[in-house]
């Protein structure tokens, strides 16, 4: 399974040219490119030339290499081919050091074709390379160390300056411009933020956990315990913590009063998706569940109960490893470490008691989201964190029993957004809407299944839903028969 393991973080997003002079990548890969795969589809290659590569890895080139005799389906190997390096070959808009620090690394790297950086997708993007990380921290910046550092480092700076936001702008370094987000032109936001540094600001809990995920999945690889004490991760760390402390905040206090709440989110649009309710706080929570709010999903959608449980596992596992380091680095980070291990414990709880809810088919399964008094949402989305990824995620075993009677209905006409058609049955969402499946969800699948039939059929629908062009989809694809027209 570790080349099909390897597909997985690329699926968050798309691809843009490296330099001026090359073709658009949205463009070129739109379109055939010979030399085909020579299988059942004919897939076509899909890689950027050389010159046009945003970061080559001799690392990566000798994995793509070392596996073609190993993968010996060609459409299979074509599309691990094209999809492995294509954060490296496409989206890695920049690199570079810090202005007040000649020795901190900065990584920029966007999310399909915007220029801009979600703090969720890089932290997936660069988790494509976790397996190839050294053993021991390379200090060259030349190296997929380097750029898992950068990524660190940047990421660092966007949350101690909005640790509410998702969606960040260029680093000033880079001098690259800002993008204009014309969809968030007129957004309502507390707390405010300024455009030049943000590009979006929706509150996702994930957002918060991709942070603490790359900082767990960097140190675990390398060891490189002095990394990070050497700029602002501990601040951040820090923020992190505060941020979600903050949003633990019911709508009422215990007297019935209205709480204020720190975060706030109203867009003019005609999606209900796409802004918050009650004057942008939200749908009402209960008080005293000890769970942590999100007001948006890792779609980017606004969360109908925003005790949106994906998020409150993801951040509770994460919570503990990155303690972990915290106590490894000692002195004054030990009540720090204390302080996340014990919110960790107590999500944890919470979870088990108000996010278990009986179905009358499935017996005990998890909710997506609840608000505390009794609103329940069931359903799963294709985005990560989603139920049907709890043990990819490391917050539970595969073999959990909660866990299975929930992925039954996962996968099954019982979810609203459970996808079925003649050449793919796969999760979606409301992002794209009925009808259209992502293949994100397919290869979660994969990951969470010892049944090697499950597999490969999984696996095989993924390959058929290219249209021959040898790329995955990074959102939906439509289901009309035989034919897949891409949503976005």
């Amino acid at each position: 399974m570790r080349p099909i393991l390897l597909l997985f973080p690329w699926l968050c997003t798309s691809s843009l040219a490296a330099a001026q002079s090359c073709p658009d990548y949205a463009d070129y890969a739109a379109a055939p490119h010979a030399p085909f795969s020579g299988g059942v589809y004919n897939l076509s290659y899909q890689r950027p030339a050389p010159s046009c590569r945003t970061f080559t890895s001799p690392a990566v080139e000798s994995t793509i290499a070392r596996l073609n005799p190993t993968i010996t389906d060609p459409d299979l190997y074509r599309l691990f081919e094209n999809s492995f390096p294509n954060t490296l070959d496409t989206a890695i808009k920049w690199k570079g050091y810090a202005a007040d620090n000649a020795d901190e690394e900065l990584t920029f790297v966007i999310t399909g074709d915007i220029n801009a950086m979600w703090l969720r997708d890089s932290a997936n993007q660069m988790q494509s390379y976790l397996s190839l990380l050294n053993t021991t921290s390379d200090s060259s910046n030349d190296t997929l160390a380097s750029l898992y550092r950068g990524v660190i480092n940047l990421q660092s700076r966007y949350l101690l300056s909005n640790p509410y936001c998702n969606s960040f702008q260029p680093p000033s370094e880079s001098g690259l411009p800002p993008s204009i987000n014309s969809a968030a032109t007129n957004d309502m936001v507390t707390p405010s933020y300024v455009n030049t540094t943000v590009y979006e600001c929706k509150y996702e809990l994930d957002s918060l956990a991709a942070f603490l995920e790359i900082s767990t999945d960097y140190y675990t690889a390398t060891n490189d315990l002095g990394f990070f004490s050497k700029y602002n991760w501990v601040s951040a760390v820090q923020a992190v913590l505060n941020t979600a402390q903050s949003m633990t905040t019911s709508t009422y206090a215990a007297n019935g009063s209205v709480n204020t709440l720190p975060y706030t989110f109203q867009r003019l649009t005609t999606t209900a998706e796409d802004t918050l309710d009650n004057k942008g706080t939200g749908n009402p929570v209960q008080n005293g569940t000890g769970l942590i709010r999100s007001a948006f999903r890792p779609s980017d959608d606004a969360c109908i109960y925003e005790f949106f449980i994906p998020a409150n596992m993801m951040f509770a596992r994460y919570l503990n490893t990155t303690a972990a380091i915290l106590t490894a680095m000692g002195d004054h980070n030990t009540d720090l470490a204390l302080e996340m291990t014990a919110l960790s414990a107590s999500v944890t709880a919470a979870i088990t008691a108000h996010a278990i809810v009986s179905h009358p088919v499935y017996g005990d399964i998890y909710a997506y989201e609840i608000d505390g008094y009794g609103g329940r949402n069931i359903m799963d989305d294709a985005n990560i964190p989603s139920l049907l990824s709890a043990p990819f995620i490391g917050y539970l075993a595969q073999n959990d029993a909660v866990y299975q009677a929930t992925r039954a209905l996962v996968l099954s006409a019982d979810n609203p957004y459970f996808m079925r058609g003649s050449v793919v049955n796969a999760v979606g969402g409301p992002h794209d809407g009925p009808g259209f499946a992502w293949p994100m969800a397919a290869i979660v699948r994969v990951f969470t299944s010892e049944d090697d039939g499950e597999i490969a059929t999984a696996l095989r629908e993924v390959v058929a839903s290219t249209d021959g062009l040898g790329k995955l989809a990074s959102r939906g694809f439509g289901l009309r028969g035989e034919a897949f027209v891409r949503a976005g």
